[in-house]
């Protein structure tokens, strides 16, 4: 029985469903997170009689035909990258994009990571560093004098040392954009990863044209909408719960064929 194999396939696709949206609610308070969506196709189907098909010597053809549906696939998860809310801080190192684009990270291994998660700090020698110790790039150090940092929106760096009346400018951050952000490989720890999908990076200043702005102060909220999540949390699992029901119903229909004499 056909019934058996297509509620089964949707039962799988509602289970990899609610996987994703768990992460989602998991990640609620998690820095510059972009929340999924699985998306889903509907498999082959089996043509009992072909549209189109001839139907008598006159020249008729069938005009729908009969095609039996085998069930459903996961398609892709889709990462939306709508921009979250921004979060006020007061950490001087505390940074939040206004748009698009990342921030761009060296990893020890040499590659370049991109992340929207600004919680950054200086290491020992004053250097910018994300929460795990990875340069941001390009590498800016502070002086170890300095007795205060700003970073405009811009992006430009400065810094007010003693007895100096000038702010002294030590560094630029830029940002990185992607025609298809969402192809971005996510690594783990708030990073992505460029990748086919993605196409290769554009490097320029904040707020220039196409590129957001930088804001000190601010972190960015994960753009996860709780009440959505619930909502499609709901309907999942009752889509999951219809399928099984499916199956029940063709196992007893099953049982029934084998009582007849």
């Amino acid at each position: 029985m056909r019934a058996l194999g297509t509620a089964a396939t949707g039962m799988l696709a509602q289970q990899l469903n609610v996987d994703v949206i768990s992460n989602n609610i998991a990640n609620m308070t998690t820095t510059g997170f972009k929340r999924q969506r699985a998306e889903f196709q509907d498999l082959l189907y089996q043509d009992l009689r072909r549209a189109g098909a001839s139907s008598s010597d006159a020249g008729t053809v069938v005009p729908s035909g009969i095609q039996i549906g085998v069930g459903v696939k996961t398609a892709s998860v889709y990462r939306i990258t709508d921009q979250g809310g921004m979060e006020a801080t007061e950490n001087t190192y505390d940074l939040a994009i206004q748009g698009d684009g990342y921030f761009r990270v060296l990893l020890p291994s040499g590659d370049e990571a991109y992340t929207r998660a600004g919680s950054f700090q200086v290491s020992a020698t004053g250097e910018i560093v994300t929460q795990d110790g990875y340069t941001v790039l390009p590498s800016i150090t502070v002086p170890q004098d300095a007795l205060s940092v700003t970073i405009n929106p811009s992006g430009e760096v400065q810094v007010k040392l003693d007895g100096q009346v000038n702010l002294q400018t030590v560094g630029q951050i830029d940002l990185a954009i992607f025609f298809n952000e969402a192809g971005l490989q996510p690594m783990g720890d708030n990073l992505y990863k460029e990748s086919t999908a993605s196409g290769a990076p554009s490097v320029g200043v904040p707020g220039s044209t196409g590129f957001g702005t930088v804001r000190q102060g601010y972190l960015e909220s994960s753009n996860v909408n709780a009440v959505g999540e619930i909502t499609a949390l709901i309907s999942a699992q009752r889509a999951y719960e219809m399928n099984s029901k499916v199956i029940t119903t063709a196992d007893e229909m099953m049982s029934v064929t084998n009582q007849l004499r």
